[in-house]
């Protein structure tokens, strides 16, 4: 399994333990951002070269 499956399931269920300790919109938000928030501090090139990969596997 990759680091980026392993980080999505971990996510999800983050998720789902918080819902019902602080509501369905929170929890989306934390599930969402998360992520984005990593995405954003990464560097130009590290953004570019993380989309490049991405895409290689995609084309598999």
């Amino acid at each position: 399994m990759s680091t980026g499956a392993k980080i999505a399931i971990g996510g999800v269920a983050v998720g789902l333990i918080l819902w019902p300790l602080i509501g369905f919109w929170f929890a989306l938000l934390v599930i969402v951002g998360v992520p984005a928030v990593a995405y954003f501090a990464l560097d130009p090139s590290q953004r570019r070269r993380l989309r490049r990969i991405n895409r290689k596997e995609i084309g598999r």
